[in-house]
């Protein structure tokens, strides 16, 4: 019987910490702020370095794409337009990018906290997450201007921005957790994770149209998360339409996934970590 009440209690006990983080939100945020300054300080452009990555990514897929392959979103021939939708696209993608790549290194950059029984490691990662999504909400401001000047509107259906951000947290920070743990093991996860990642971005329609996916393809790509996040976000904002809310379901059924098994594989190999680094 005690035997029983002791893995019950194992088990509540790997829980307990997620429960605990709205209590830690002042050392969350405090953690972001550093880590945005950290990321910025020293240089010239600062946070501006934000909206500059991505619009230069812009420039380079805009010039290949629509400029020598022709290639338009919708029925639209206009190459400011095909910028538009690539830069709504990059947004979200580069915010998770973003999240797990840091991640992946941020407890071995923090070991002098792991030996600190106290210290919530599970707030690192979080931090990580929270830093990446302030990048993205830059980068949006930016494209609400450049939307403002190019089509001189903007739909009211970018209020449910919210909607998308939610699911797309929780599939950042389950994954966030998950490469948080096995940076510590894997060392070169770093370097795998960024080959992962530039293969999981060309299989998924962000710097081209959904259309020029071959039809015995579409059923491939329909079955990355992404795809129904990135349509949602160019409905929204761009096209002035309701949410993919199938797609929306799909992803958002991926990031409640993501979230607690990476959650659950973080606190599982916690206790570890002292050992190895």
């Amino acid at each position: 019987m005690s035997g029983i009440t002791s893995a019950q209690f194992a088990r509540r006990a790997i829980w307990l910490p997620l429960w605990q983080l709205p209590l830690r939100l002042n050392l969350i945020l405090s953690l972001t702020k550093r880590e945005l300054a950290a990321r910025y300080k020293g240089s010239v452009l600062g946070i501006l370095w934000a909206v500059l990555t991505p619009i230069v990514m812009i420039t380079i897929f805009t010039f290949i794409f629509a400029g020598i392959f022709k290639a338009r979103f919708g029925s639209s021939s206009s190459r400011w337009d095909y910028a538009l939708y690539l830069f709504c696209g990059l947004l979200p993608w580069n915010a998770f990018q973003e999240a797990v790549q840091q991640s992946a290194n941020t407890i071995v950059s923090h070991a002098n906290l792991v030996k600190r029984v106290v210290f919530p490691l599970e707030t690192l990662p979080v931090s990580q997450s929270l830093a990446a999504v302030a990048n993205q909400l830059f980068g949006t401001t930016a494209l609400i201007v450049a939307i403002l000047i190019i089509n001189r509107e903007l739909h009211a259906t970018i209020l449910f921005l919210p909607v998308l951000l939610v699911p797309q947290l929780l599939a950042m920070l389950g994954g966030a957790w998950l490469l948080a743990s096995l940076g510590v093991f894997i060392r070169d996860i770093i370097q795998g994770i960024a080959l992962f990642l530039t293969a999981w971005l060309y299989l998924t329609p962000i710097i081209y149209p959904e259309s020029l996916v071959p039809e015995n393809y579409r059923a491939a790509v329909n079955l990355n998360p992404f795809t129904g996040l990135i349509r949602c976000y160019r409905r929204i904002v761009l096209e002035g339409s309701l949410p993919d809310w199938n797609g929306l379901a799909y992803f958002t059924l991926f990031g409640l996934l993501s979230f607690l098994f990476g959650y659950w594989w973080f606190a599982k190999t916690r206790k570890n970590f002292s050992d190895v680094i």
